[in-house]
């Protein structure tokens, strides 16, 4: 059986957001299994990576080598450079799965699940988030 939730979040001003909480929260107590986590959205995606140490604005510049906000992009409507929303989800997935241990996240020591938008005409967010027991 699966069990499912979901977020929602304000991502106005953030780009990489932290919801290792979130799910650590919603993962307590479960038992050994799969946590799934998705972004239902074509212009968001998620990401382990390490936060707080500089990363989160190194990733930033990297999507802004990689995707540049200007107009180069066929997809055009919204803000200037909103093409590239679009194509990030081809580069930061928009779902990942996480070992889950005695309702533990099985994460690396540095490892945090973050939210990555770079979408500035959209701020309110869902993540959703499924537990499969193992």
């Amino acid at each position: 059986m699966v069990d499912t939730s979901e977020l929602h979040l304000d991502t106005r001003g953030r780009t990489v957001l932290d919801i290792t909480a979130e799910v650590k929260r919603f993962c307590a107590g479960r038992g050994d299994g799969l946590c799934s986590v998705f972004v239902p959205h074509a212009t968001a995606g998620l990401a382990l990576m390490e936060t707080g140490s500089g990363s989160d604005e190194d990733l930033f510049d990297a999507l802004g080598a990689l995707l540049p906000r200007d107009d180069r992009y066929r997809h055009r409507h919204g803000s200037p450079g909103h093409g590239a929303d679009h194509l990030l989800p081809a580069i930061v997935s928009p779902s990942l799965v996480v070992p889950v241990l005695d309702g533990q996240l099985a994460l690396g020591t540095w490892q945090s699940v973050v939210f990555v938008d770079t979408n500035r005409d959209n701020p309110h967010r869902r993540v959703r988030l499924s537990f499969l027991a193992g």
